[in-house]
């Protein structure tokens, strides 16, 4: 399942960008400043990419402020708040931490976005958190000023998570390299109001390379999962992201802890609840129009492509007639309707 696999990579590429970026403000980048280079690596990683799936949708009202929420809260505060935690804690405690995520996702999908959400979620969502927990114990989690910090950048994140999960008058790339481009000067700009010192040359390359990767391709595998699966799936699965952060840990000596195993075991019980959870009833689509990536074997997309597979997942502006039909489903930019 490819909208899997695209959260499962994008975990492992944000995973690995905990133990780089706390060596980066270990040798003095500064936090603020450090946040806005990853966001500009990410836009400069997308760039050849923004060119093609184009849509006149772009200036919808909608898009527009779900565009301009999600680098205010995905781009801006939830990096600063993120580095600065990182800046004052171990990076993988801050791994750990980063689970909260999941929860904030959660909640601000049920509560706000009407994101429906079955007993086997909410039970992944719960085994999601107590597997942070029992990986947090070993390091003595507490709310330090660190920890709430992490605490707020998940809850921003959220937000974030949500609204790109719907956005669509964008392609991924498009959606990310504005955020990355947006969020990234205006960080930088920050970190040099505030006084920070320029980094070397080194160290700049190697902030973008680690934004290129971990906040560019990692933010655009992200989205095209989340457009297909929804906000909470694709954010439990990408909880995973911890793990290559804890195994990175390892392979630099730390010791293999039981409560690490014990932990993994949860984390695995609450991914197959949720790529087995099935929800499927009568429900209407009106017509629409807008740009996501999409594959013609889904029973929503019928519109012809000569010497297209209908297997092959491709992005563009594309129409849907109204339509009545049953059919298993997962709450993604076709099935934000409302249960009950």
């Amino acid at each position: 399942m490819k909208p899997v696999a695209w959260c499962l990579a994008a975990a492992a590429l944000f995973g690995a960008s905990m133990p780089a970026s706390k060596w980066l403000l270990d040798s003095g980048v500064s936090p603020v400043l450090l946040a806005g280079l990853l966001y500009v690596g990410a836009a400069l990683a997308t760039l050849p990419f923004i060119w093609t799936g184009g849509t006149t949708r772009r200036t919808d009202p909608k898009n527009m402020r779900r565009l301009g929420g999600a680098i205010l809260f995905g781009g801006v505060l939830g990096p600063l708040a993120l580095m600065w935690g990182l800046s004052s804690a171990p990076s993988a405690s801050v791994s750990l931490w980063l689970n909260l995520e999941t929860t904030a996702t959660a909640l601000l999908a049920f509560a706000i976005f009407k994101e429906h959400m079955s007993g086997r979620i909410w039970l992944a969502n719960g085994l999601v958190v107590v597997a942070g927990v029992v990986l947090a114990a070993p390091q003595e989690f507490s709310l330090a000023p660190a920890a709430l910090l992490l605490v707020a950048a998940c809850f921003c994140w959220g937000v974030d998570n949500n609204l790109t999960a719907v956005i669509d008058g964008y392609t991924p790339a498009q959606t990310t390299f504005a955020k990355g481009l947006a969020a990234g000067l205006f960080n930088v700009g920050l970190g040099l109001a505030l006084g920070a010192e320029w980094p070397s040359a080194v160290q700049i390359a190697a902030a973008l390379g680690i934004g290129a990767l971990a906040y560019g391709a990692s933010i655009l595998l992200y989205i095209r999962g989340a457009q297909q699966l929804g906000a909470t799936r694709s954010q439990m699965i990408f909880a995973t992201a911890p793990f290559l952060g804890v195994a990175l840990a390892w392979g630099l000596g730390e010791p293999m802890l039981g409560v690490q195993l014990l932990a993994g075991g949860v984390l695995v019980g609450a991914l197959a609840l949720i790529l087995t959870d099935k929800h499927g009833h009568a429900h209407s689509h009106p017509a629409a129009t807008h740009t996501h990536a999409h594959r013609h074997d889904d029973g929503h997309h019928e519109h012809a492509h000569p010497d297209l597979p209908a297997e092959a997942w491709h992005t563009h502006e594309h129409e849907h007639l109204p339509v009545q039909h049953t059919h298993p489903h997962t709450p993604d930019l076709h099935h934000r309707h409302r249960h009950g």
